[in-house]
Parts: C-alpha cells; sequence; structure tokens
C-alpha cells in the first residue's frame, strides 16, 4: 500500500489558472474514460503505465483522473522516482474548464 499523506495536492481552479504556462498533464484513467474528454494538452498514461513514464524532473507534473483517487495514487509513484508530481484534487468530476475529446 502507498503512503498519500506526503502528495502534493491542488484544486481543479488552481490547475486552470496555470493553463496558460502550458503544465506538463498526465491522465491516468483508462483509455475509454480519457477518450470522452479530458482537458486540452494531458497526455494519456494509464495508472497500470505509471511506473514506466519518462519525462522531466525539474518541471511539476500535473496528474488527474475521474475523482483524485487514481492520481494521488499515481503521483505517489513519480514522487519516489524523483518527480515533482502534484494531484489534481476532485479530478474530472469537478474540472470546469474546457475539454477536448467527448461530447460537450
Amino acid at each position: 500500500m502507498f503512503l498519500f499523506n506526503k502528495v502534493p495536492t491542488i484544486s481543479v481552479s488552481e490547475l486552470a489558472d496555470k493553463l496558460k504556462e502550458k503544465p506538463v498533464i498526465i491522465d491516468v484513467r483508462e483509455t475509454d474514460e480519457f477518450t470522452s474528454g479530458h482537458i486540452p494538452g494531458a497526455r494519456h498514461v494509464p495508472l497500470r503505465k505509471i511506473d514506466a513514464y519518462q519525462g522531466v524532473k525539474d518541471k511539476p507534473i500535473y496528474l488527474v483522473c475521474h475523482s483524485g483517487m487514481r492520481s494521488k495514487q499515481a503521483a505517489s509513484i513519480l514522487i519516489k522516482g524523483g518527480y515533482q508530481a502534484i494531484n489534481v484534487k476532485g479530478g474530472m468530476m469537478l474540472w470546469q474548464g474546457a475539454r477536448k475529446g467527448g461530447k460537450n
């Protein structure tokens, strides 16, 4: 079991404010969830594959899922790997911004 108490977290509105900075966003949901609608610019890396993620370690990585639970687990895994991973609390359930894919 993973220890989640060390995972930094931001709200969906805080992430929305950062979109103009073109942050690294990783959506850890399954493929069908991702294609049904995701944050524009988000990369799709399902939770089951997050341990193989290769990216820059000197910039924050924002992790999103449906509610914030899988992304919290993914953030914990990436933090152990030396990444600046940040969980997006509430995930796509609370996301009010633009979506790519799916039906609007």
